[in-house]
């Protein structure tokens, strides 16, 4: 397959894969924040939200003040925003309409549908009257890329590289998202041990601001089936980052990494298929108790870097080079 031909297919799939994600963070600090707290920790938070994204350089650029109202703005709509969700719905009909021949019509007609809706839909007022409803919207329409892709495309090297930049945005956001959550959790309940009831009704409110972080990669319902006890950061952390068998969890991510790297092999790739390999081992093998004895916003860090550097190594080896 032509370099070019594979790399708007990944950036296609990358691109559909970062708005959902950008959706389902928005989405969980839309429903904590109607948790009771002071205004100081509510703009903290989404302050954090705008910083795991990257984007708080930008949005201090445009905006005097932090408000909720700007912060879901700035990420949804901003057209000059590269990772608001309109820009990365955007570039994902536009990967897809550069490589129409490689695609079913279905996966086409699903990319080009959504862009029109979305450009109707920024053009209400829904996104303020009712901001989940879209986020919701944005998901499904990912629901739809991804299934449709299964479902209707040969799995042939177009498919795996679909597949590979889906996977390894999806172990990128979810990374974030755990640590941008977990980060509002010691600042906003500093006074109780992880995982305990705290006092004057505390333990109500940390119920609900872990199923809201479960909820925001659709985890609360396995976390249940799992582990049948009461939600605690601990069995969190350990369900979203080492469980082989949570869909979004980082273990699971990047065993499908992996997988697809080995479809898509060439000549020059293996050095990145070792890279891949033992990211993929550390999760594999690790404990929680490690991890977070070694302190998880560190343990996060590091992966998001190996990440990064396993994206540059597959642009090097499949794709058309990232710009110095």
């Amino acid at each position: 397959m032509l370099s070019r031909t594979a790399d708007h297919l990944f950036w296609m799939a990358r691109y559909t894969e970062r708005a959902e994600n950008t959706a389902r963070m928005l989405d969980v600090h839309v429903q904590t924040a109607l948790l009771p707290q002071s205004a100081d920790d509510a703009e903290q938070g989404w302050r954090a939200v705008l910083g795991i994204s990257e984007l708080l350089y930008g949005y201090n650029q445009k905006y005097d003040k932090l408000t909720q109202q700007d912060v879901i703005d700035y990420m949804v709509r901003d057209p000059n925003n590269p990772s608001s969700i309109a820009s990365c719905l955007r570039q994902a009909r536009e990967n897809a309409r550069a490589v129409r021949g490689a695609l079913t019509t279905e996966a086409w007609e699903i990319q080009n549908a959504t862009w029109i809706k979305m450009q109707s839909y920024l053009q209400t007022n829904a996104l303020e009257h009712s901001p989940s409803d879209f986020f919701e919207w944005v998901k499904h329409r990912s629901h739809l890329s991804r299934g449709v892709t299964i479902g209707t495309m040969l799995k042939d090297e177009a498919f795996h590289f679909i597949r590979l930049g889906t996977f390894l945005e999806r172990a990128d956001n979810t990374a974030r998202i755990i640590d941008v959550k977990f980060h509002g959790a010691r600042e906003s309940q500093s006074q109780t041990q992880p995982g305990q009831p705290g006092k004057n009704g505390d333990g109500q409110i940390d119920f609900y601001y872990w199923a809201a972080i479960l909820r925001s990669v659709s985890g609360f319902e396995i976390y249940r089936k799992v582990y049948r006890d009461v939600i605690t950061p601990e069995r969190v952390a350990e369900l979203l980052i080492l469980r082989p068998d949570m869909p979004r969890s980082l273990l699971a991510c990047m065993g499908h990494v992996l997988s697809n790297l080995k479809n898509v092999h060439n000549d020059v790739s293996a050095d990145t298929e070792r890279f891949a390999g033992k990211l993929h081992a550390d999760l594999k093998f690790a404990r929680i108790e490690e991890v977070l004895d070694a302190g998880l916003h560190d343990y996060l860090t590091v992966f998001l870097e190996r990440i990064f550097e396993l994206g540059n190594r597959i642009s090097r080896d499949f794709l058309v080079p990232l710009a110095a």
